[in-house]
């Protein structure tokens, strides 16, 4: 239970960092430095006892990979997903409707899409290569390595796809009307798929890595 109470917290304030930092209209580079920075110190917090996904295609791509028990991998992804719904009410409360929904038109469904499979690939990527592999196990700077790479998703893309990179977020943004919620199939469909090609390429480049 405490790794499944683990990925609720530390799913939480990632999305709660992503709404009090876009819903009001944060300035400049505010929003990724916040938005990387909280899945970072999350993942530093949580990341001994449940790993620190807080990504649904993360755990997707680490129960892949074989670091991750089948048994745990529904669980940690509803406790994801419900936390982002929490996380979303909640800045429904302290900041109310956004100003406007990023909404995508059908020319937009190809470019939505990459971006969101390759930044979560890179993300997927990073994860399993600094969190556990052999040849870097034991290591103290995955935490940093994998909240850059969100952070540099975000700054890269995240006016193309709105810059989700992980189905909980996507949800949650959903919720909060940051995108709208009938388009959000893009990033869920996108990124469980980067999830699995990072795993796949992990597990080719790693065969000796059980």
């Amino acid at each position: 239970m405490k790794k499944y109470i683990t990925e609720f917290i530390g799913t939480f304030f990632l999305v709660l960092t992503v709404g009090c930092t876009v819903v009001p209209g944060a300035a400049g580079v505010i929003a990724p430095l916040a938005i990387g920075s909280a899945l970072m110190v999350m993942i530093f917090a949580g990341g001994h006892i449940s790993g620190g996904h807080y990504n649904p295609a993360v755990t997707l791509a680490v129960w892949l990979r074989g670091r991750c028990d089948t048994k745990d991998v529904v669980p940690y992804i509803i406790s994801q997903v419900s936390a982002a719904i929490v996380a979303a009410t909640v800045v429904g409360i302290l900041y109310g409707a956004p100003k406007s929904t990023m909404t995508f038109e059908n020319s937009d469904v190809f470019k939505v899409m990459l971006a969101e499979f390759l930044f979560t690939f890179a993300l997927a990527y990073v994860v399993l290569n600094a969190a556990t592999a052999k040849g870097t196990s034991n290591n103290s700077f995955y935490g940093l390595a994998i909240g850059f790479t969100v952070m540099t998703g975000a700054f890269a893309v995240g006016g193309i796809s709105g810059g989700a990179f992980n189905p909980a977020v996507a949800v949650g943004v959903g919720v909060m009307k940051l995108v709208n919620i009938s388009q959000i199939w893009m990033h869920v469909v996108a990124e469980l798929a980067a999830g699995i090609a990072a795993a796949v390429i992990f597990r080719l480049n790693n065969a000796d890595d059980k």
